[in-house]
């Protein structure tokens, strides 16, 4: 869910002299910083509009709310995770094909690992955030099960590709938590290792 692109937002000055917010990424680094300090309850959506020195429909342009502000610009990353799988070759394995795409679709420029690393403590750690993930979590299964079923003529809520979606968000989710509880592990490493793993049959 790497924060890549996004379109500008008209400039205002924001409080305290910062540039005002202008991106899904800039709002979603204001909305984090706000959340990471005065925790997430405690934030409107006035307050990290007003810090991004925005107005409160500028925000609503961006996110529906303050839980999507957390998850930054995530829609547009599934379409392109779906377009990277779209891309594979046909005689490409399907598990070798979405092993690549997850590593992809996990990896973050060196600036923004530790907006991420703050994000996804918020989404594992908040029970709001849990509660509002699993809509963001079936989005991305959907991604993978589609995938899977059109590499095996199927449909995407028959067995074989929900499993595979559902077993490889397990991976992630586990090295996620990893990555989270020890800061000198490298995220795509332990992704790497999970996915290694799952492909194996789990026999190590």
């Amino acid at each position: 869910m790497a924060q890549r692109s996004a379109a500008a937002v008209p400039p205002k000055a924001a409080r305290g002299g910062r540039p005002a917010a202008t991106s899904h990424v800039d709002l979603a680094h204001v909305a984090l910083e706000l959340f990471s300090t005065r925790g997430f309850e405690a934030t409107t959506v006035d307050d990290i509009a007003d810090t991004a020195g925005i107005g409160r429909r500028t925000f609503f342009r961006y996110f529906s709310s303050k839980n999507d502000a957390v998850w930054g610009d995530f829609d547009a990353e599934l379409r392109r995770m779906e377009d990277y799988l779209a891309a594979r070759p046909a005689d490409e394995p399907y598990m070798t094909a979405l092993h690549g795409a997850i590593l992809d679709f996990n990896t973050y420029s060196a600036a923004e690992a530790p907006w991420h690393r703050r994000r996804m403590e918020l989404i594992l750690t908040v029970p709001a955030l849990q509660a509002h993930s699993t809509l963001r979590y079936a989005d991305w299964r959907q991604v993978v099960a589609a995938f899977v079923a059109g590499r095996l003529g199927a449909a995407a809520d028959d067995l074989v590709p929900q499993t595979v979606a559902y077993a490889l968000l397990a991976v992630c989710v586990a090295a996620y938590e990893r990555w989270l509880a020890d800061p000198g592990a490298e995220l795509t490493a332990l992704l790497d290792a999970g996915l290694r793993l799952l492909e194996s049959g789990l026999r190590t």
